[in-house]
């Protein structure tokens, strides 16, 4: 799968690639749930590693081709 976020950058919800995602309020409900993406707390602020990001949503690829019977 290729990646949709650069692995070596930090990203911060406010960046309009995180929009792929969803809103700022959806991503601080997953971080509350504790079942989004990996985040980083930088103090107050919080941010994303490219990496972690890619890897999220490789982990939630659907191959409708590949069906389990």
């Amino acid at each position: 799968m290729a990646n949709v976020f650069n692995d070596d950058r930090v990203y911060f919800p406010e960046d309009p690639e995180m929009k792929l995602l969803g809103n700022r309020e959806k991503l601080a409900q997953w971080r509350h749930r504790m079942c989004g993406p990996a985040f980083i707390r930088i103090g107050r602020r919080i941010a994303y590693h490219g990496a972690d990001l890619n890897a999220w949503l490789a982990a939630r690829r659907t191959d409708p081709n590949n069906e389990a019977a």
